[in-house]
């Protein structure tokens, strides 16, 4: 279920007897206690943004070693979560409107769709 040795929980449960659902229960517990368990075994860039983000949490205070380390028990790079970091650092660099800009907006919205209703 995690990496590096990814498998699909009905492998994992036929190899080892345990029921499926059984399984699906200790993920959706990992995931909760915040431990970085990929939904899927899709590579590194198959995992979701909140995977992502939950694993540059997970790993903000590490020093470059504890990250390593980190970053091999999970099939990762090092760079790849720094990647993810700068992501997410950079994901509200784009400054909001204002409620005046939205309003105005929305107004030439519906202006525009006026338009091309009429035409």
């Amino acid at each position: 279920m995690s990496p590096p040795h990814r498998q699909s929980v009905a492998r994992i449960s036929e190899e080892l007897g345990i029921q499926v659902i059984t399984l699906y229960t200790w993920r959706k517990i990992w995931q909760l206690q915040a431990e970085v368990v990929p939904a899927s075994e899709k590579a590194h860039d198959g995992w979701s943004a909140a995977d992502k983000f939950t694993l540059v949490l997970e790993t903000a205070g590490f020093n470059a070693t504890e990250l390593s380390a980190c970053c091999r028990e999970r099939g990762l790079l090092s760079d790849q979560v720094s990647r993810w970091r700068q992501a997410a650092q950079d994901a509200n660099a784009k400054p909001v409107l204002t409620m005046a800009e939205q309003m105005e907006l929305e107004k030439r919205r519906g202006q525009d769709q006026c338009e091309i209703k009429v035409g």
